[in-house]
């Protein structure tokens, strides 16, 4: 008796998109370059987001501000200390003062809304990311590729 196990033929994987603009999620949340962190914070918890893209004031990406960012900035600080006074524990509650295009990452990957969908499935893999950005003929920011909407879009294939 032979006990090698036969895996079943996985039905095949088409996707269902043709360009960028088919499988981007229009009008992403963003944050103003100049936005605090405490803005930024609240934002990508109000929305339940990861990362967002920062845009300047055209609405251009910039970068990209994510959670891991905000962490890395925020272990960096040292009131985590226990204070010694009254009047450092009362500076503890100020608000921080650091703006999202100084905790970003500075680097953004995007695509035009008529780029090819299998175009867009190989950069993200090529480039090693969640997500692309979408951007016009202007740069402006009009919306965001992520690798959920690509999964979305994929179908079994028809024989």
């Amino acid at each position: 008796m032979n006990n090698v196990l036969r895996a079943e033929t996985a039905p095949q994987l088409c996707l269902d998109a043709v360009t960028a603009a088919d499988l981007m999620t229009p009008n992403p949340v963003s944050i103003r370059a100049v936005a605090t962190i405490d803005e930024a914070v609240a934002l990508l918890i109000d929305k339940g987001i990861s990362a967002a893209p920062v845009i300047d004031n055209a609405g251009r990406p910039v970068g990209v501000l994510s959670r891991s960012d905000i962490l890395v900035h925020d272990r960096q600080k040292v009131e985590y200390l226990k204070p010694a006074t009254a009047a450092a524990e009362s500076m503890l509650a100020k608000p921080d003062a650091a703006r999202a295009d100084q905790l970003m990452t500075p680097v953004v990957f995007s695509v035009g809304p008529q780029t090819p969908a299998h175009k867009v499935v190989a950069e993200m893999v090529a480039l090693k990311v969640h997500r692309l950005f979408v951007v016009d003929r202007g740069g402006v920011l009009i919306g965001v590729i992520s690798a959920l909407d690509v999964l979305r879009h994929l179908r079994p294939e028809e024989s």
